[in-house]
Protein backbone atom coordinates (compact mmCIF):
# COMPACT_ATOMS: atom_id res chain seq x y z
CA UNK A 1 0.00 0.00 0.00
CA UNK A 2 0.69 3.17 -0.62
CA UNK A 3 2.26 5.71 2.05
CA UNK A 4 0.93 9.35 3.02
CA UNK A 5 4.15 10.65 3.59
CA UNK A 6 4.49 13.52 6.07
CA UNK A 7 1.40 12.81 8.03
CA UNK A 8 2.26 9.55 9.58
CA UNK A 9 1.52 10.98 13.37
CA UNK A 10 -0.87 13.77 13.89
CA UNK A 11 -3.39 15.17 15.68
CA UNK A 12 -6.67 16.94 15.47
CA UNK A 13 -7.04 20.38 16.52
CA UNK A 14 -11.12 20.21 17.22
CA UNK A 15 -13.32 22.59 18.53
CA UNK A 16 -11.38 25.74 17.06
CA UNK A 17 -12.27 26.72 13.76
CA UNK A 18 -15.39 23.98 13.61
CA UNK A 19 -18.35 22.86 16.25
CA UNK A 20 -17.37 25.60 17.86
CA UNK A 21 -18.98 26.72 21.33
CA UNK A 22 -19.63 29.72 19.40
CA UNK A 23 -18.64 31.10 15.79
CA UNK A 24 -17.22 34.68 17.12
CA UNK A 25 -13.93 36.10 16.43
CA UNK A 26 -13.41 36.44 19.91
CA UNK A 27 -13.25 32.07 20.32
CA UNK A 28 -11.53 31.73 17.19
CA UNK A 29 -8.56 34.24 18.72
CA UNK A 30 -8.17 32.38 22.07
CA UNK A 31 -8.91 28.46 21.68
CA UNK A 32 -5.85 27.78 19.94
CA UNK A 33 -2.52 29.67 19.44
CA UNK A 34 0.80 29.57 17.82
CA UNK A 35 1.60 27.96 21.18
CA UNK A 36 -0.43 24.67 20.68
CA UNK A 37 1.33 24.18 18.02
CA UNK A 38 4.82 23.60 19.32
CA UNK A 39 3.45 21.36 22.29
CA UNK A 40 2.69 18.98 19.06
CA UNK A 41 5.14 19.53 17.44
CA UNK A 42 7.05 18.75 21.12
CA UNK A 43 4.88 15.38 20.86
CA UNK A 44 6.85 14.30 18.26
CA UNK A 45 3.85 14.50 15.56
CA UNK A 46 4.87 15.43 12.05
CA UNK A 47 1.35 17.07 11.06
CA UNK A 48 -2.22 18.35 12.57
CA UNK A 49 -5.46 17.90 10.97
CA UNK A 50 -7.22 21.18 11.10
CA UNK A 51 -11.32 20.39 11.09
CA UNK A 52 -13.43 24.29 9.42
CA UNK A 53 -17.17 25.46 9.14
CA UNK A 54 -18.48 26.46 6.11
CA UNK A 55 -19.57 29.07 8.65
CA UNK A 56 -16.27 30.70 9.45
CA UNK A 57 -16.16 31.39 5.46
CA UNK A 58 -19.48 32.26 4.41
CA UNK A 59 -22.40 33.57 4.78
CA UNK A 60 -26.00 32.03 3.77
CA UNK A 61 -25.85 34.27 0.99
CA UNK A 62 -22.54 32.55 -0.56
CA UNK A 63 -20.88 35.57 0.23
CA UNK A 64 -17.15 35.27 1.56
CA UNK A 65 -16.22 36.03 5.18
CA UNK A 66 -12.75 37.31 4.65
CA UNK A 67 -11.39 37.29 8.40
CA UNK A 68 -12.11 33.42 8.26
CA UNK A 69 -9.55 32.84 5.73
CA UNK A 70 -7.12 34.78 7.63
CA UNK A 71 -6.92 31.94 10.68
CA UNK A 72 -6.15 29.34 8.56
CA UNK A 73 -3.53 30.98 7.28
CA UNK A 74 -2.36 31.62 10.76
CA UNK A 75 -2.39 27.66 11.54
CA UNK A 76 -0.50 27.35 7.41
CA UNK A 77 2.07 30.10 9.12
CA UNK A 78 2.45 28.48 12.55
CA UNK A 79 2.22 24.96 11.48
CA UNK A 80 5.60 25.87 9.40
CA UNK A 81 7.35 27.68 11.94
CA UNK A 82 6.76 24.41 13.52
CA UNK A 83 7.44 21.86 10.66
CA UNK A 84 4.30 20.69 10.84
CA UNK A 85 2.30 19.75 7.99
CA UNK A 86 -1.33 20.63 8.25
CA UNK A 87 -4.41 18.81 6.48
CA UNK A 88 -7.48 21.34 5.94
CA UNK A 89 -10.69 19.50 6.36
CA UNK A 90 -14.09 20.82 5.62
CA UNK A 91 -16.18 19.46 8.99
CA UNK A 92 -19.25 20.98 7.52
CA UNK A 93 -20.57 22.38 4.63
CA UNK A 94 -23.99 24.60 4.59
CA UNK A 95 -26.74 21.74 4.34
CA UNK A 96 -24.79 19.42 5.52
CA UNK A 97 -23.55 17.90 8.85
CA UNK A 98 -22.32 14.54 10.60
CA UNK A 99 -23.66 14.84 13.91
CA UNK A 100 -27.37 15.39 15.75
CA UNK A 101 -28.00 17.92 12.76
CA UNK A 102 -27.62 16.03 10.77
CA UNK A 103 -31.50 14.25 9.63
CA UNK A 104 -32.15 18.41 8.15
CA UNK A 105 -29.46 17.32 5.63
CA UNK A 106 -30.41 18.18 2.50
CA UNK A 107 -26.71 19.13 0.62
CA UNK A 108 -26.81 16.12 -1.69
CA UNK A 109 -29.70 16.86 -3.25
CA UNK A 110 -29.61 20.57 -3.89
CA UNK A 111 -27.70 21.97 -6.52
CA UNK A 112 -27.25 25.57 -4.92
CA UNK A 113 -25.65 23.84 -1.56
CA UNK A 114 -23.33 22.67 -4.07
CA UNK A 115 -22.62 25.58 -5.38
CA UNK A 116 -21.75 26.93 -2.01
CA UNK A 117 -19.42 23.69 -1.59
CA UNK A 118 -17.50 24.34 -4.82
CA UNK A 119 -17.38 27.73 -4.37
CA UNK A 120 -15.44 27.54 -0.94
CA UNK A 121 -13.07 25.08 -2.30
CA UNK A 122 -12.23 27.13 -5.13
CA UNK A 123 -11.19 29.89 -2.53
CA UNK A 124 -9.22 27.55 -0.26
CA UNK A 125 -7.42 25.87 -3.69
CA UNK A 126 -6.86 30.05 -4.66
CA UNK A 127 -5.08 31.19 -1.47
CA UNK A 128 -3.12 27.45 -0.15
CA UNK A 129 -2.98 25.30 -3.25
CA UNK A 130 0.91 26.83 -3.06
CA UNK A 131 1.58 25.50 0.03
CA UNK A 132 1.15 21.54 -1.98
CA UNK A 133 4.77 20.80 0.18
CA UNK A 134 3.17 20.74 3.72
CA UNK A 135 -0.63 21.16 3.11
CA UNK A 136 -3.29 18.68 2.07
CA UNK A 137 -7.18 18.98 1.06
CA UNK A 138 -9.88 16.92 2.91
CA UNK A 139 -13.40 17.40 0.94
CA UNK A 140 -15.59 16.69 3.71
CA UNK A 141 -16.06 15.36 7.17
CA UNK A 142 -18.18 11.75 7.52
CA UNK A 143 -20.58 11.24 5.05
CA UNK A 144 -23.16 9.51 6.95
CA UNK A 145 -25.84 7.48 4.65
CA UNK A 146 -25.40 5.07 1.84
CA UNK A 147 -28.05 6.71 0.59
CA UNK A 148 -25.58 9.76 -0.03
CA UNK A 149 -23.01 7.57 -1.91
CA UNK A 150 -23.24 7.80 -6.15
CA UNK A 151 -24.00 11.48 -4.95
CA UNK A 152 -21.50 12.16 -3.34
CA UNK A 153 -18.88 10.42 -5.92
CA UNK A 154 -20.41 12.74 -7.85
CA UNK A 155 -19.55 15.86 -6.03
CA UNK A 156 -16.62 14.61 -4.95
CA UNK A 157 -15.74 14.23 -8.67
CA UNK A 158 -16.09 17.86 -8.95
CA UNK A 159 -14.69 19.48 -6.63
CA UNK A 160 -11.38 17.28 -7.39
CA UNK A 161 -11.50 19.24 -10.56
CA UNK A 162 -11.72 22.43 -8.95
CA UNK A 163 -8.64 21.85 -6.82
CA UNK A 164 -6.68 20.54 -9.88
CA UNK A 165 -7.06 23.91 -11.63
CA UNK A 166 -4.89 25.41 -8.89
CA UNK A 167 -2.85 22.31 -7.65
CA UNK A 168 -1.70 19.12 -9.66
CA UNK A 169 0.10 17.29 -6.87
CA UNK A 170 -1.71 19.34 -3.65
CA UNK A 171 -3.12 15.99 -1.98
CA UNK A 172 -6.80 15.46 -1.76
CA UNK A 173 -8.20 13.21 0.75
CA UNK A 174 -11.76 11.54 0.21
CA UNK A 175 -13.79 9.78 2.44
CA UNK A 176 -16.47 7.38 2.41
CA UNK A 177 -20.26 6.93 4.30
CA UNK A 178 -21.30 5.40 7.60
CA UNK A 179 -19.24 8.39 8.97
CA UNK A 180 -15.85 7.70 7.31
CA UNK A 181 -16.00 3.96 7.90
CA UNK A 182 -13.22 2.13 6.24
CA UNK A 183 -15.79 -0.63 4.98
CA UNK A 184 -17.20 2.15 2.80
CA UNK A 185 -14.16 2.99 0.81
CA UNK A 186 -14.94 0.24 -2.22
CA UNK A 187 -17.35 2.73 -2.91
CA UNK A 188 -15.59 5.56 -3.37
CA UNK A 189 -14.77 6.23 -7.38
CA UNK A 190 -11.43 5.02 -7.93
CA UNK A 191 -8.69 7.88 -7.53
CA UNK A 192 -8.83 10.58 -9.96
CA UNK A 193 -4.93 10.56 -10.32
CA UNK A 194 -2.01 9.73 -7.50
CA UNK A 195 -2.56 12.48 -5.69
CA UNK A 196 -5.40 11.17 -3.95
CA UNK A 197 -5.79 9.35 -0.13
CA UNK A 198 -8.27 7.66 1.07
CA UNK A 199 -9.77 8.70 4.38
CA UNK A 200 -11.23 6.84 7.50
CA UNK A 201 -11.85 7.39 11.09
CA UNK A 202 -11.53 4.42 13.95
CA UNK A 203 -13.67 4.73 17.59
CA UNK A 204 -14.20 0.73 17.85
CA UNK A 205 -15.41 -0.80 20.13
CA UNK A 206 -17.54 2.45 19.98
CA UNK A 207 -19.54 1.62 23.39
CA UNK A 208 -16.20 1.60 24.83
CA UNK A 209 -14.67 4.93 22.99
CA UNK A 210 -17.84 6.61 23.65
CA UNK A 211 -19.31 5.84 27.07
CA UNK A 212 -21.70 7.68 28.37
CA UNK A 213 -21.75 9.82 25.97
CA UNK A 214 -24.40 12.51 25.89
CA UNK A 215 -25.25 12.52 21.99
CA UNK A 216 -25.54 8.74 21.72
CA UNK A 217 -29.32 8.20 21.91
CA UNK A 218 -29.98 5.24 24.14
CA UNK A 219 -26.53 5.01 26.50
CA UNK A 220 -26.78 5.47 30.02
CA UNK A 221 -24.90 8.95 30.46
CA UNK A 222 -23.48 6.87 33.81
CA UNK A 223 -22.19 4.04 31.75
CA UNK A 224 -18.70 3.09 32.32
CA UNK A 225 -16.73 0.42 30.26
CA UNK A 226 -12.89 -0.91 31.02
CA UNK A 227 -10.26 -1.17 28.54
CA UNK A 228 -9.39 -3.96 27.40
CA UNK A 229 -13.00 -6.01 27.71
CA UNK A 230 -14.48 -8.47 26.07
CA UNK A 231 -16.65 -8.70 23.10
CA UNK A 232 -19.42 -10.73 25.32
CA UNK A 233 -19.48 -8.16 27.59
CA UNK A 234 -19.21 -4.68 24.49
CA UNK A 235 -22.07 -6.96 23.10
CA UNK A 236 -24.62 -7.31 25.98
CA UNK A 237 -24.05 -3.74 26.97
CA UNK A 238 -24.93 -2.36 23.15
CA UNK A 239 -27.40 -5.29 23.09
CA UNK A 240 -29.06 -4.05 26.34
CA UNK A 241 -29.02 -0.46 25.68
CA UNK A 242 -30.51 -1.34 22.02
CA UNK A 243 -27.24 -0.05 19.99
CA UNK A 244 -27.52 -2.51 17.64
CA UNK A 245 -25.23 -0.63 15.41
CA UNK A 246 -22.31 -0.67 17.96
CA UNK A 247 -21.91 -4.82 18.31
CA UNK A 248 -19.17 -5.97 16.55
CA UNK A 249 -20.42 -9.75 14.82
CA UNK A 250 -17.63 -11.84 16.37
CA UNK A 251 -17.34 -15.68 16.22
CA UNK A 252 -15.90 -15.89 19.51
CA UNK A 253 -17.45 -13.86 22.24
CA UNK A 254 -15.13 -14.14 25.27
CA UNK A 255 -12.25 -12.96 23.42
CA UNK A 256 -10.66 -9.73 24.45
CA UNK A 257 -10.13 -6.41 22.22
CA UNK A 258 -6.48 -6.30 21.19
CA UNK A 259 -4.07 -5.18 18.24
CA UNK A 260 -5.69 -8.09 16.40
CA UNK A 261 -8.74 -6.73 16.55
CA UNK A 262 -7.85 -3.62 14.17
CA UNK A 263 -5.55 -5.23 12.56
CA UNK A 264 -7.82 -7.59 10.90
CA UNK A 265 -11.28 -4.77 10.61
CA UNK A 266 -9.10 -2.97 8.43
CA UNK A 267 -8.09 -5.66 6.13
CA UNK A 268 -11.06 -4.99 3.37
CA UNK A 269 -10.15 -1.29 3.39
CA UNK A 270 -6.45 -2.23 3.16
CA UNK A 271 -7.04 -4.49 0.03
CA UNK A 272 -9.16 -1.66 -1.54
CA UNK A 273 -6.09 0.95 -1.43
CA UNK A 274 -3.70 -1.71 -2.08
CA UNK A 275 -6.08 -2.49 -5.48
CA UNK A 276 -6.51 0.92 -6.60
CA UNK A 277 -2.41 2.18 -5.34
CA UNK A 278 -4.15 4.80 -2.98
CA UNK A 279 -2.69 5.96 0.44
CA UNK A 280 -4.92 4.83 3.55
CA UNK A 281 -4.62 7.56 5.93
CA UNK A 282 -7.31 7.65 9.58
CA UNK A 283 -8.41 10.85 10.23
CA UNK A 284 -10.02 10.34 13.75
CA UNK A 285 -9.33 7.97 17.06
CA UNK A 286 -9.60 8.73 20.35
CA UNK A 287 -11.45 7.96 24.08
CA UNK A 288 -14.33 10.06 25.52
CA UNK A 289 -13.33 11.72 28.72
CA UNK A 290 -15.67 9.75 30.63
CA UNK A 291 -13.23 6.36 30.09
CA UNK A 292 -10.48 6.61 32.62
CA UNK A 293 -7.28 7.75 31.45
CA UNK A 294 -5.66 4.58 32.39
CA UNK A 295 -7.85 2.84 30.24
CA UNK A 296 -7.60 5.35 27.10
CA UNK A 297 -4.05 4.47 27.29
CA UNK A 298 -4.41 1.07 27.06
CA UNK A 299 -6.54 1.24 24.12
CA UNK A 300 -4.47 3.56 22.40
CA UNK A 301 -1.70 1.38 22.82
CA UNK A 302 -3.36 -1.08 20.99
CA UNK A 303 -4.88 0.69 17.87
CA UNK A 304 -1.53 2.61 17.53
CA UNK A 305 0.13 -0.98 17.04
CA UNK A 306 -2.21 -1.78 14.75
CA UNK A 307 -1.63 1.45 13.06
CA UNK A 308 2.01 1.06 12.62
CA UNK A 309 1.57 -2.84 11.77
CA UNK A 310 -0.62 -1.48 8.89
CA UNK A 311 1.58 0.93 8.14
CA UNK A 312 -1.53 3.87 8.28
CA UNK A 313 -0.91 7.27 9.01
CA UNK A 314 -3.59 9.15 11.36
CA UNK A 315 -4.48 11.85 13.65
CA UNK A 316 -5.70 11.53 17.25
CA UNK A 317 -8.79 13.20 18.40
CA UNK A 318 -8.52 15.18 19.77
CA UNK A 319 -5.87 17.86 21.01
CA UNK A 320 -8.31 19.82 23.50
CA UNK A 321 -11.24 20.15 24.75
CA UNK A 322 -14.45 18.50 22.35
CA UNK A 323 -15.42 16.00 25.19
CA UNK A 324 -12.00 13.89 23.73
CA UNK A 325 -8.93 16.09 25.28
CA UNK A 326 -5.82 14.39 24.78
CA UNK A 327 -3.77 17.73 26.29
CA UNK A 328 -6.92 18.48 29.07
CA UNK A 329 -6.01 18.36 32.86
CA UNK A 330 -7.35 14.78 33.14
CA UNK A 331 -5.00 13.50 31.27
CA UNK A 332 -1.58 14.86 32.72
CA UNK A 333 -0.98 11.62 34.77
CA UNK A 334 -0.69 9.50 31.39
CA UNK A 335 0.27 12.22 28.68
CA UNK A 336 3.76 11.35 28.47
CA UNK A 337 3.39 7.60 28.03
CA UNK A 338 0.39 8.16 26.05
CA UNK A 339 2.28 10.53 23.10
CA UNK A 340 4.24 7.79 22.09
CA UNK A 341 1.43 5.81 21.32
CA UNK A 342 -0.39 8.64 18.95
Amino acid sequence: MENFIGYEKGVDLGGWLSQCSEYTDEHYKTFIAKSDFEVIASWGMDHARLPVDWQVFQHEDGSLIESGFAYVQNAIDWAGECKLNLILDLHKTLGYSFDAEAEKNNFFSNQSLHKHFYTLWEEFSKRYSKYSDRVSFELLNEVTSPSYSDAWNEISDQAIKIVRKYSKDIKILVGGYWNNSIDALKDLNPPADKNIVYNFHCYDPLLFTHQGAPWVKGMPHDFRLEYPTTFKKHNDAARQFKLDDFVNPVADESKTYSKDFFVKKWQAGIKVCQERGVPLYCGEYGVIDRAKPEDALAWFKDINAALVECKIGRAAWSYKQMDFGLSDDRMKGVIKELIKYL
